[in-house]
């Protein structure tokens, strides 16, 4: 922003030497990037803040340097001989949307004679490098750079019906800016028109066809307030910007429009003509005063420091705030329309802070009382879970919620996405409803880069649409691909496979100390058939993992292998774990004994763990698969299943009798389960 500091005498004197006045407007975060001289005059080009609006002006750049020195804020004096007529009675205001435009003010200036701007006009506008037009759109200009309220003029003879209506536009409809490009307007864009046509994009730019030219007579002033989202929306779409827009975006302030419309009026008739009386000011739902209580106390606390309360209220009150003490040793302070980034006593403080002196508060640590974090049981899991897959040999990823819909739809995971409304990019326009595409991703990513396996995860939360609500749910991932690492030295580098993904789940579940879990069959369209299976808990699935489709993996480039799995971890989470229960290290030794059997190839797994879990003798400490067996000797249709089982009394040892009987009970119950077979010697084909 490009501050004169001739302009600025209008509002407060400073009588500072410059290279003092830079150092204190530094002081209170007001930095001048660079100084130029013109003409006499040193122009400041001074860094603003997208919070801080009310800077965007002389007239609040002043109300900051004056709070500084303590000294009166001026302004000046807008004198504004009027005609009989009524403003109401010449033109009428309709406004169709509220939400996009609060508030909006007209003015007429009748009998205005259109000419070169008086010197001293001119001089104030080139000054921050604007070119002088003439009296009429100068004055607006001089307005906006004045008091950051954006001013727009029209030829009030070109407006049919004499009247304005703030709609948005209508599909179809196209407006000739001021520059001469032909705007496609689209519905969602708020539009100032007449009774048959858009005459102005609302807070970005005025029409060719309405503009003040050198037959214009009378004028119509246009000083409002629209919504910094509406407007941000357009100026991005059309990829359009300018000082107005500049300034809606980030919020102008909603009280000064009237103001700012008798100020345009009265610059304006100082070159000829008249203004119809009064402001035609059209505020349907006026806004609330901002209340906040600030407690001395507090500053302390913040500060490190008491700051003396008379400084606090001639400060607040030198920055426009309304100070009035409370009874708790404190102040109940009104905010200024134009101060749109104060919303809490923090803010307040900040406030307090910058003019007390940064310099002043000591460069200490202020005592704090020390106190225990609340425990956060979700937080703890899926630190614990992180712990457990890195352990497995995945390595962790983090990527962006915004998502690729043509990779959403790829993956398939049926669930209907979240569309942004105004998203980063096209292939960003959409909220992950899955973490696969973002593991497919970084795969690929890698594996182009020489990688001969990925091994990753992620944890992290995805989003749909749930009926007419969008869902946010914590989801786990992970994918394996190419090379596996041998264990050790010795062991050789082999493909990965479904049992890296089967064995990481386990694991981590167990870390988690939840139930074992159980493994059915399920049907995916990401997924190769038959290579898929649910993840079930307690009765519920929790997940799937298997080998993706090639035609899925391949639209993320990875011609090859690929496993995968997602759990919803806020499904798991809402389960109840096993409870931590402490065991002494065992003084008796466990008996092991190895057993093979013979099953039915359509028998899976699954199964048989749940006839031996079913079965849970209680010496029978555990138990697990150690080889799985096809092809000759064992007939077509059969497999041999190798498993280890281990028996441990807790308080005395074992005798072999007692183990013979368990194991032959074992052996009889999946028989009898599942016609499973013993493994003897010669096999029985």
């Amino acid at each position: 922003m490009k501050i004169s500091l001739e302009w600025l005498q209008d509002y407060v004197k400073t009588g500072l030497p410059l290279r003092e006045l830079l150092d204190r407007l530094t002081m209170i975060g007001l930095v001048a990037e660079s100084v130029e001289e013109r003409d006499g005059d040193a122009v400041l080009d001074i860094e603003t803040y997208a919070n801080r609006p009310d800077t965007l002006g002389h007239l609040g750049v002043a109300r900051e340097i004056a709070a500084m020195l303590d000294r009166p804020l001026e302004d000046g004096d807008w004198p504004l001989p009027e005609l009989p007529q009524k403003t109401a009675d010449l033109t009428d205001v309709q406004i169709q949307d509220e939400a996009l435009c609060p508030r909006y003010c007209a003015m007429i200036v009748r009998d205005v004679a259109v000419g070169p701007s008086p010197e001293w006009l001119r001089k104030r506008l080139e000054a921050i490098g604007l070119r002088p037009i003439n009296n009429l759109v100068d004055v607006t200009n001089y307005v906006l750079f004045a008091t950051g309220q954006p001013i727009h003029a029209f030829d009030f003879a070109k407006l049919a019906g004499s009247r304005i209506v703030v709609r948005r536009a209508r599909r179809g409809e196209r407006l000739l800016d001021l520059e001469g490009r032909r705007l496609e307007l689209q519905p969602d864009m708020l539009v100032i028109a007449d009774e048959a046509r858009p005459v102005a994009l609302a807070g970005v730019i005025g029409g060719q066809e309405s503009a003040v030219s050198e037959g214009t007579r009378d004028v119509l002033i246009e000083s409002a307030n629209f919504d910094p989202v509406s407007i941000r929306l357009t100026s991005r779409q059309l990829g359009l910007s300018t000082d107005a827009s500049y300034r809606f975006e980030r919020g102008a302030d909603v009280g000064f429009p009237p103001q700012a419309a008798v100020m345009a009026a009265s610059l304006m008739i100082r070159t000829g003509g008249r203004a119809a009386r009064g402001v035609l000011d059209v505020y349907p739902r006026p806004r609330k005063p901002k209340f906040l209580v600030l407690r001395r106390r507090r500053i302390g606390e913040l500060l490190g420091v008491d700051v003396p309360p008379e400084l606090v209220e001639r400060v607040l009150a030198r920055l426009g705030f309304g100070v009035e003490p409370s009874p708790n040793d404190g102040w109940r302070v009104e905010v200024p329309s134009f101060r749109v980034d104060i919303d809490r006593e923090a803010d307040l403080v900040e406030e307090v802070a910058r003019f007390y002196g940064y310099d002043r508060i000591p460069s200490q640590v202020t005592p704090a009382r020390s106190f225990q974090p609340p425990a956060d049981r979700r937080r703890d899991r899926i630190q614990r879970l992180r712990q457990s897959i890195l352990q497995e040999g995945f390595d962790e990823v983090i990527n962006w919620s915004f998502a690729d819909p043509e990779k959403e739809a790829a993956v398939a995971a049926g669930r209907a996405p979240v569309v942004l409304v105004n998203p980063i990019s096209v292939k960003a326009s959409v909220l992950r409803t899955t973490l696969l595409p973002g593991l497919l991703e970084n795969a690929a990513w890698n594996m182009n880069r020489g990688a001969e396996g990925v091994h990753i995860f992620e944890a992290g939360n995805v989003y749909f649409r749930g009926g007419e609500k969008c869902e946010e749910r914590l989801a786990l991932g992970l994918l394996t691909t190419g090379v596996l690492s041998g264990a050790g030295w010795r062991t050789k580098p082999a493909a990965t496979d479904i049992f890296v993904l089967k064995g990481a789940l386990e694991a981590l579940l167990a870390g988690l100390r939840y139930e074992p879990l159980a493994f059915e069959d399920l049907a995916d369209p990401s997924f190769e058939p038959g290579r898929i299976l649910a993840v079930v808990y307690k009765g519920q699935a929790v997940g799937r993992f298997g080998l993706l489709r090639r035609a899925v993996s391949g639209a993320f480039d990875l011609n090859q292998d690929v496993f995968a799995a997602e759990l919803d971890l806020a499904q798991l989470f809402a389960m109840q774990p096993r409870p931590f229960r402490y065991s002494p290290v065992p003084k008796f030794p466990a008996v092991s004994r190895d057993l093979s059997f013979l099953v039915d190839a359509s028998v899976a797994y699954q199964e048989v763990k749940t006839a031996l879990d079913k079965l849970a003798p209680a010496i029978l400490e555990s138990y697990e698969l150690t080889d799985r067996f096809t092809g000759p000797p064992v007939a077509p249709g059969r497999v041999s299943l190798s498993f280890r089982f281990r028996y441990r009394h807790p308080k005395r040892t074992l005798m072999s009798g007692e183990v013979d009987q368990v194991e032959q009970g074992v052996i009889a119950h999946l028989k009898s389960a599942l016609n499973i077979q013993l493994r003897e010697g010669k096999i029985d084909i």
